[in-house]
């Protein structure tokens, strides 16, 4: 089993070894193979997200699958909310039955904000996690702008980078717990765990 996953920079891709790490014994033999293609920015969207999908998914070395990993929060006003930014992937795409869209509400930040106390611990200062679920931390200070705070006001002296620091956040820690926490996670999880004959979440 093959599985392309089409991100939007290098956080997600700092988080390829976790979730592998996460993925390994629960799928014993039955590991697929997962192939980053990462964007810088933000994946292709219409017509370009459609070609892009088509071809990774025939030739000599397609892919069995392909899931494309967005942010709700890009920038623009693409999304509505998670539901509609799947739904427009899935159009885009031209509903392709072996295309599967995911998203982080509202950034991938909102996957580490479960991991609070290993931020603190990281970034050196004790501010208070925001409020509410991790997912539901929006666009008007969306998760990668609380962690950002925090290490600018800390003691580690240095801003947030996104791939250094994404990857110290989540290492030795169980991704179940922020699954639990983050139900688009979760439903990530849940894809790649199905589609490889495991067992969901």
């Amino acid at each position: 089993m093959k599985i392309t996953i089409l991100v939007e920079g290098r956080t997600e891709q700092a988080f390829k070894a976790h979730l592998i790490d996460f993925l390994k014994p629960r799928l014993v033999g039955r590991m697929p193979r997962l192939d980053m293609f990462p964007y810088s920015g933000r994946i292709p969207k219409g017509d370009d997200l459609r070609r892009k999908v088509e071809n990774l998914l025939s030739g000599r070395n397609s892919s069995d699958a392909v899931i494309a990993l967005t942010d709700v929060y890009t920038g623009s006003n693409d999304f509505k909310d998670a539901a509609d930014a799947k739904e427009k992937m899935r159009q885009w795409a031209g509903n392709h039955p072996r295309f599967h869209p995911h998203v982080a509400q509202y950034d991938f930040e909102a996957w580490l904000l479960p991991y609070w106390s290993e931020i603190q611990s990281i970034a050196g200062h004790n501010m208070r996690a925001p409020q509410g679920l991790p997912e539901t931390v929006n666009h008007g200070k969306p998760p990668s702008y609380h962690l950002k705070e925090i290490f600018e006001i800390g003691r580690c002296r240095d801003s947030y980078s996104k791939p250094r620091d994404a990857n110290r956040i989540l290492k030795n820690q169980d991704l179940r717990i922020a699954a639990e926490q983050c139900p688009e996670l979760k439903a990530f999880l849940n894809t790649i765990l199905t589609l490889s004959g495991g067992q969901g979440l």
